[in-house]
């Protein structure tokens, strides 16, 4: 990190460096605030182990308790930098800042401003710079050049009772289709072929436009057009699905039958106390359904233990649930208080540290059992393969059914023969571990 950096680094003038923390929704603000950056003639780098300018930029996450901490501890690193003569100004923003922005100020004066999630014009009016409004739609991708996260909506108004995202991000915000499809074809003259679809809450997109949940019309749109290859959907929720998306999944080869749903748990004790607005019973139907009309797509989900209330019948009844659903993708935290949340104010947090975590242990070591076995069963199965990055001596892809950073990857011997990133392959999986497959290239 930072810490390591030599102090007689020279620093290079008009030069930000960029900094994200948290999720792929805070990595496309910080790309759109690199373009305007850009535009106003900094060079810009995206790299925090090894920055180089004479101003930092971190975009920091709030979301639970790891993330504050990572944030903190982020921050707290380059005003040591400041104080040793290796950075000149140190600015924070994001979703922490939003959060806690007169607290920050007072605790961190070292930093030389604290923005919230949104102000990226703030920032650059303090540098002495402008807005370019007409760069609105731009960004400078942070990704391999051949996939981009497109953001179609922001906040959140399903008030989840453990969930401090609508305290942070305001009501669910949804962009007009018509800026977004703008989006996706400029991205496509760049050379994106991959679009990961992202949103706090995906499926309420549209309501607050058009009175309706539009989703499946803005991914049947976004698949019509020429150049976008694949179309993967992350952060959905369970209660009132637009169904219709199960048909434009079906009939558009191009949208990966993958589907990322935060389901949380499955006992309608903690259902109810969550504010899922959900039940046991609609939740398996939902999962039924999406098998019955997308064969073979593959379900992520997010699940918690520890929530205040949750009994071991009901940590036994999520197990039981992940047994015989068998997710093809899943990850689980236990619950971290967060202030000013209804669970904060209304529910003890009476549940002790080691019990969350050992169900959390136990509940990612039966998913690990279930990855295991459902990643041999595709041994001998050919699939196509999208080309990231080479390491030692592999190529290192992914399925469609495979999100970039958080699903399994697939390793391709090098020796085999060059193949180029960003480029589709048949590829045939000879092997699998707990995590990843291998296979070896169709001629």
């Amino acid at each position: 990190m930072i810490g390591s950096l030599k102090k007689n680094i020279v620093l290079r003038k008009n030069t930000i460096d960029v900094i994200t923390l948290g999720c792929s929704k805070n990595l496309v603000d910080s790309e759109k605030l690199m373009r305007q950056l850009e535009a106003n003639g900094y060079k810009v780098t995206h790299d925090a182990d090894r920055p180089q300018g004479e101003i930092a930029v971190i975009n920091t996450c709030g979301f639970i308790g790891d993330a504050k901490e990572e944030s903190i501890n982020m921050i707290l690193e380059f005003c040591q930098a400041k104080e040793e003569g290796r950075l000149k100004k140190l600015f924070v923003m994001g979703c922490l800042s939003e959060r806690y922005l007169k607290e920050l100020g007072e605790e961190i004066p070292q930093v030389d401003k604290f923005y919230g999630k949104f102000d990226w014009n703030e920032l650059l009016a303090d540098l002495g710079k402008a807005y370019h409004q007409e760069l609105s739609l731009e960004r400078e991708l942070t990704t391999p050049s051949h996939y981009a996260y497109l953001k179609i909506s922001e906040g959140c108004d399903r008030r989840c009772s453990y969930c401090a995202i609508p305290i942070i991000t305001g009501k669910h915000v949804s962009r007009p289709i018509e800026d977004i499809l703008e989006e996706v074809r400029m991205l496509v003259s760049r050379g994106v072929k991959e679009f990961q679809v992202i949103a706090q809450e995906l499926t309420y997109y549209g309501l607050d436009l058009y009175h309706r949940q539009v989703l499946p019309e803005l991914i049947e749109r976004m698949a019509d057009i020429p150049g976008v290859e694949w179309i993967r959907l992350h952060y959905a929720y369970p209660a009132n699905f637009p169904v219709d998306l199960f048909r434009v999944m079906r009939e558009k080869k191009n949208v990966c039958k993958y589907m990322d749903i935060a389901l949380q748990h499955i006992s309608d004790n903690m259902l109810q106390r969550m504010h899922r607005h959900v039940t046991r019973k609609e939740t398996y139907d939902l999962i039924e359904r999406f098998r019955e009309e997308v064969p073979g797509i593959h379900l992520r989900t997010t699940l918690m233990v520890g929530h205040p209330g949750e009994t071991e019948e009901d940590f036994n009844e999520l197990l039981d649930f992940v047994r015989k659903v068998k997710f093809d993708r899943m990850g689980a935290f236990s619950y971290s208080e967060e202030e000013g949340t209804y669970s904060a104010e209304h529910y003890e947090d009476e549940i002790p540290f080691e019990v969350k975590q050992a169900r959390l242990d136990k509940l990612m070591a039966l998913q690990q059992e279930v990855s295991a076995d459902l990643a041999t069963r595709k041994i001998g199965k050919v699939f196509k393969v999208i080309i990231d990055r080479s390491e030692g001596e592999y190529y290192i892809g992914r399925t469609e059914f495979d999100s970039p950073e958080v699903d399994p990857e697939v390793l391709i011997p090098a020796c085999e023969g060059t193949l180029s990133f960003g480029a589709f392959y048949e590829v045939k999986i000879t092997d699998a571990d707990d995590f990843d497959l291998y296979g070896t290239r169709m001629f």
